[in-house]
């Protein structure tokens, strides 16, 4: 079915690629008028709203990867957090090491693992001094572990909301595990004071204009990416499964390693986006892996209209926007909130914001129809 936002020809009609283009020179301009001009300049942006804005597109890079499985194969997952904090933490263990003895007391050792009475680095530790290691790692550890969990648990074909559960139930155990202190992660506290990233200061405001442009390209070659994936025939297979996959494997398609590829390219980008999130935030921990997050995720599909590529990401911005000025604001108000945005999208806005953009759109049309007429 033709929208006001996709097509069967293009996805996206040509003003939302008109839309797509302005707002990515929008975004790309931010950290350019952060440096160009100085702070009480009309034009001048602020270091912070570069960094919030680097942060959203973040999720919102992880929202796209999430409406891949969701919004096209029907696969709920309620687990993405633990593939987003991987990333983090695997691009953390690189931007730790790079610390050297600059820490706080001053050891070749994180200050975590001295005051923890570590002596030595352990072994999954090895090699993450290099940054191209640690790169691998962010593609590798969520793509492996979504492939052997995936393989598993599509072969086993359990689907719906046993699956669901059992992804709430996978990324809640990663969480206790990286609590330990006894793991080398840090902890409740986790990776933190970064101070280098490639020998550049990681906070020094040209840094922070080179990451959040990385981001945006990533944001924008997934889009691309999944706009190609989605108009293909495995595009079409995939929604195939989502719509009915019985009738899919009646006509001689193994729905197995379809759901498998896009699970893993979906755990992948989210990997990503992790890694993209922790030198802008300066920060990973075990709380990003927590079940409360992964099903946020979840919401900015919703709101946004999964099943879009263009919704999720935003219902990412939109969301956080919302959670950044209630937990400034109303902070005790943003989880009723939330609930309450969820329970609306759910009742009376099934296909998200572009859902209802599209409707209203179709009555104006019709309105100058029947005036025309």
């Amino acid at each position: 079915m033709t929208t006001s936002y996709q097509s069967k020809q293009g996805l996206f009609t040509r003003p939302v690629w008109l839309a797509i283009a302005a707002c990515t020179l929008l975004a790309a301009l931010l950290p350019i008028f952060n440096l160009a001009f100085a702070e009480g300049h009309a034009l001048h942006v602020s270091a912070y709203t570069v960094a919030l804005v680097g942060k959203f597109m973040c999720y919102a890079l992880a929202a796209l990867a999430l409406d891949l499985v969701w919004g096209y194969t029907g696969i709920l997952s309620l687990g993405h957090g633990v593939f987003f904090a991987l990333g983090a933490y695997a691009h953390g263990m690189y931007l730790m090491r790079a610390i050297g003895d600059q820490g706080q007391y001053q050891s070749s050792l994180p200050d975590f693992m001295v005051f923890l009475d570590w002596k030595t680095y352990p072994w999954y530790w090895a090699f993450t001094e290099h940054f191209w290691y640690c790169m691998a790692l962010v593609v590798l550890v969520p793509g492996v572990l979504a492939f052997v969990f995936g393989y598993f648990a599509f072969r086993s074909r359990i689907k719906g909301v046993y699956f669901s559960i059992i992804t709430q139930a996978m990324t809640y155990a990663f969480m206790l595990l990286f609590f330990r202190n006894d793991t080398g992660f840090g902890g409740n506290n986790g990776f933190t004071d970064f101070k280098t990233i490639l020998g550049h200061d990681i906070t020094a405001p040209a840094t922070r204009a080179v990451l959040f442009l990385l981001t945006l390209a990533f944001l924008l070659a997934a889009l691309v990416g999944a706009r190609a994936i989605v108009r293909s025939k495995l595009g079409r297979v995939l929604q195939g499964v989502r719509d009915s996959e019985a009738r899919l494997m009646f006509l001689g398609y193994n729905p197995l390693w379809f759901k498998l590829f896009v699970w893993t390219l979906s755990a992948v980008l989210c990997g990503i986006a992790g890694a993209l999130y922790v030198p802008q935030v300066g920060i990973i921990n075990p709380s990003e892996m927590s079940p409360a997050n992964s099903i946020e995720m979840v919401v900015w599909v919703a709101v946004g209209g999964r099943g879009t590529l263009i919704g999720p990401i935003l219902g990412a911005f939109t969301v956080n926007g919302l959670k950044s000025w209630f937990t400034a604001a109303l902070p005790e108000l943003w989880l009723f909130a939330l609930g309450l945005l969820f329970i609306v999208v759910t009742l009376f806005m099934q296909q998200g914001m572009l859902g209802v953009l599209n409707k209203l759109k179709r009555k104006k049309t019709a309105v100058v129809a029947e005036e025309a007429a």
